[in-house]
């Protein structure tokens, strides 16, 4: 969340300089940090082998 943090700050001061798109851009970084952040923990990747046999059925 410290990432998040800055990118807030430095959100906060484009939209003060009146950079207003480079703004927005910070925030949604901001967000996908945060999102990143809640997420942390064990993934699980699937591995799923298609059948040959699916293709050729009658």
């Amino acid at each position: 969340m410290k990432l998040a943090d800055q990118l807030y700050q430095e959100a906060r001061s484009n939209a003060e300089a009146g950079q207003v798109s480079e703004s927005a851009q910070m925030i949604l970084r901001a967000l996908d940090q945060e999102r990143r952040a809640r997420s942390v923990g064990p993934q699980v990747v699937q591995l799923i082998k298609p059948r040959s046999s699916w293709g050729n059925r009658s």
